[in-house]
Order: structure tokens, then sequence, then C-alpha cells
């Protein structure tokens, strides 16, 4: 590879650049919900590998006529509940709906550097997160598990006891494994069990990756915490892992948007706030649970 760029490769790359960003500095708007408008398309980050809530549609071919920047995926090209839930925020408003896919990390950590719009990930609120994002109303709650492969005889919580379990990088469940209760930053009403004692605790960077890697053979743990709505739908899919009776603790699934965007957010906030309220009045959020879960979770746990 030649190491020095001619001054026109370097404008054509700036171009590049600009283009793939959420927010570009060629808007005129005023604020994020302008900037979406002016340009014709929200982007969108979510996971690429994370279903039933969001995975790559491998028969999806990409639209010629897309407004989606070359290094995002269009909705052809993706597929799941958190998808749809998108689809519908970019349908109201009247725009495309691109979609990037950082790491969950990059995501939660905030200082998004306006590279993507809003984040509709299955993002839990925590206090933490709070820090350094705004969150929309919950558009559904789900309560999160603990999964063992088939044959580790394990069949309860306290048989985790000085096992290595797996978690996503950055994640509640991470936080929970870490009996980090102030990273968890839940209400004690929603944090149903106590951290079996002396686990090793096995970051991937998503927990989607664990049950794959049991999956695949891996024997460096047993366990694994995530959504319900991903232990089902590994079992369902003929992973060899089951699912341990009753729920860790439970959360309230929301849209994200960074503190630091240079472009207002809170127009676009209050937006997804409305599209999300009307989707939850008239049933919309209900029907695409049952559609990708097979049961309504939109409803918030008493």
């Amino acid at each position: 590879m030649k190491k020095f760029l001619t001054l026109a490769s370097l404008l054509v790359l700036a171009s590049l650049v600009l283009t793939a960003c959420g927010g570009s500095s060629a808007s005129t708007a005023s604020d994020l919900l302008g900037a979406i408008n002016e340009r014709g398309y929200i982007l969108v980050s979510t996971d690429p590998n994370y279903e039933p809530q969001s995975f790559l549609n491998t028969d999806g071919k990409r639209p010629s006529d897309t407004k989606c920047p070359s290094d995002a995926l269009t909705t052809a090209e993706m597929q799941g509940f958190d998808v749809d839930v998108a689809i519908a925020i970019g349908d109201a408003l009247g725009v495309e709906t691109c979609f990037a896919t950082p790491s969950w990390d990059a995501i939660t950590a905030g200082s998004w550097a306006d590279k993507w719009d809003v984040s509709v990930g299955s993002m839990t609120v925590t206090t933490a997160r709070q820090e350094v994002l705004d969150f929309s109303v919950p558009y559904y709650y789900t309560p999160a598990v603990i999964a063992v492969a088939a044959d580790s005889g394990i069949a309860s919580v306290a048989d985790l006891s000085g096992q290595a379990v797996c978690a996503g990088a950055a994640t509640t469940y991470e936080a929970w494994l870490n009996n980090d209760m102030e990273g968890l930053g839940l209400p004690a009403a929603s944090i149903y069990a106590e951290v079996p004692a002396d686990m090793t605790v096995v970051p991937l960077e998503t927990d989607q990756e664990c049950a794959q890697s049991i999956a695949a053979g891996r024997t460096d743990f047993v366990a694994y915490v995530t959504s319900e709505t991903v232990v089902d739908a590994n079992i369902a899919a003929g992973m060899p892992v089951v699912k341990l009776d009753g729920a860790v603790f439970s959360e309230d699934l929301a849209a994200s948007f960074d503190k630091s965007s240079s472009l207002d957010s809170a127009s676009l906030r209050a937006k997804v706030d409305e599209i999300f309220t009307a989707m939850h009045s008239d049933g919309r959020l209900s029907d695409l649970s049952n559609k990708w879960f097979g049961m309504d979770i939109t409803t918030a746990p008493n």
C-alpha cells in the first residue's frame, strides 16, 4: 500500500467520512431532527448478531436507490424486533431507516462523534448510562435469565458458584455477574437474585456469542446471562443449552441518544417518545413483540 495520498484522494476520503456520519457539517439544520429530515434518512445503531432483536438478513439485497451511506446497512439487509421498531421510527418521520453496527461498548460509552443518530438496540436504562446518554420512554421490557450448557449438570443459579459464566462486554449482564450493583444501575425491586459466589466472568463482544461459543464446543465457561428472548431463540434454533428457572433481574429497554451530539437531539427524542407512545396505544409494539418473541413483553412488569 502506498503511504502517501494525493490531495484529491484525501478530499474524497473526507467526503466519505462525512457521508457516513449521522450528522453532517454541511447541514443547515439547527437540531438533529432537522438534519435527519434534510438528508432523508435516519442512521440507527443496532447489533447485527442479536437474534431475534436484530440480525442480518442474508437473503436481503441492498436497493440501488437507497439514501443510506455506503458503510451502513439498509432495511433489506437487517431484520428483527429492534429493526422493525427502528423502521417504524423512520416511517413516522418520513425518512429512510439505515443501520450502523458499532460495538456495544462504543454505543454505551457515549461520545458517538455524530457517527449515528440514535441507538435502537434493546438498551437497558441504567443510572450509569444516563450520565452520557439520554433515553426515550421504554418500548419493551425483558427478564434477564441464565442459560447453561445442556450437558453441564447445573440445575439452579446456586449451582453456578465457583463456575465460569459468559456475558456480553459492557452489558447489564456483565455488571450483574461482577456484582456491580452501581454499574447495573437498576432499582432494587428489579433485581431478583444474588450473584453466586466465586464465579469467573468471561466477557465476549456480545452475549449472543456466548451461546454460539457453547454450540461450537467451547468449554471454558458453562453458562451465560442474557435476555430471556435471546435464550428462547437459542433453544428454538437447536443450540445445546437449557434455561434455568427464574429471572435474575428485569430491564426497561429504550432508544438512546448521545448527550454530546453536536446537534441538539431533544426534538428527536421527543418525537421518538411520541412514536413509541402511539405504538404502545395502538398495539403495533404488541404485534411486533408477538411476531418476534411469540409473546407480548411491551407492558411494564408489576
